[in-house]
């Protein structure tokens, strides 16, 4: 049987149509169809993406890609200490603050990895003070925000040095993290912290440092900002290498 090819256009498409003692043909309103079909599979997927994909939301963002450097938000960013912990000198001329989540992998990643690198530079010369503000993922971390009003439940009996020896205490046992848990950490550091972590005494410092995490761009964890000394803060997002934050500190100083 033989066959041949024959080429037409239809509305700038070429069109191939073999051709044989049973003639194969394709109808112009077939293709009109299918075409439609396609495209309308393709708005689907996007509405789709759209609506069901990552949200960007502080409620339950962890950064992805913790090497890579995403920060729509302006150069400059404005966030403050609070009334938080400070690790260092207090008139250290740049102050690093991390909004951070007690359960987020991320930032056990920077507490392990790069945190003790800039002690040793930078905290423990004299030229950073450090800042741990509370961004607890709520939504897919549920030990995250007990874990954080436990720390300040320590910080109310032993003050700053007992909020680090806490802080570490829950990093460095971070997959055992459980109320139960925190309870005996603090008592192995010597405070009872039941009654105070049961009343939910410090979950309103917490919220506030969630608001102000928001307020300063932060849409996930870990989520810092470099403040020189003329106030102006530079964010950096996830658990970047000690030569990220390097860079950052070296241009504020």
């Amino acid at each position: 049987m033989s066959a041949k090819l024959t080429s037409q256009r239809w509305k700038g498409v070429n069109i191939m149509e073999e051709k044989s003692n049973n003639t194969i043909t394709i109808r112009k309103d077939t293709l009109w169809k299918y075409s439609t079909f396609v495209l309308g599979a393709l708005v689907i997927v996007l509405v789709a993406t759209m609506f069901f994909g990552d949200n960007g939301g502080v409620t339950g963002n962890v950064v992805k890609d913790p090497t890579v450097i995403v920060d729509p938000r302006p150069s400059t960013v404005t966030a403050t200490a609070d009334d938080d912990a400070i690790l260092g000198d207090e008139d250290a001329e740049v102050t690093i603050i991390e909004f951070s989540d007690y359960q987020c992998p991320f930032c056990e990643r920077f507490w392990s990895q790069t945190l003790p690198q800039i002690k040793t530079q930078y905290i423990e010369t004299g030229k950073v003070k450090f800042v741990y503000r509370d961004l607890p993922l709520v939504s897919i971390h549920p030990n995250a925000q007990p874990a954080a009003e436990a720390t300040e439940c320590v910080r109310d009996k032993g003050g700053d040095k007992a909020f680090w020896q806490m802080h570490d205490k829950i990093f460095g046992n971070q997959q055992a993290l459980s109320v139960q848990n925190l309870k005996a950490w603090a008592k192995e550091l010597g405070y009872d912290i039941s009654s105070c972590l049961d009343s939910g005494e410090f979950a309103s410092e917490v919220q506030k440092d969630m608001q102000d995490a928001a307020a300063a761009g932060g849409q996930g964890t870990p989520y810092f900002v470099i403040v020189g000394s003329d106030g102006k803060g530079t964010a950096l997002s996830g658990a970047q290498p000690f030569t990220s934050f390097q860079t950052a500190i070296e241009a504020k100083l």
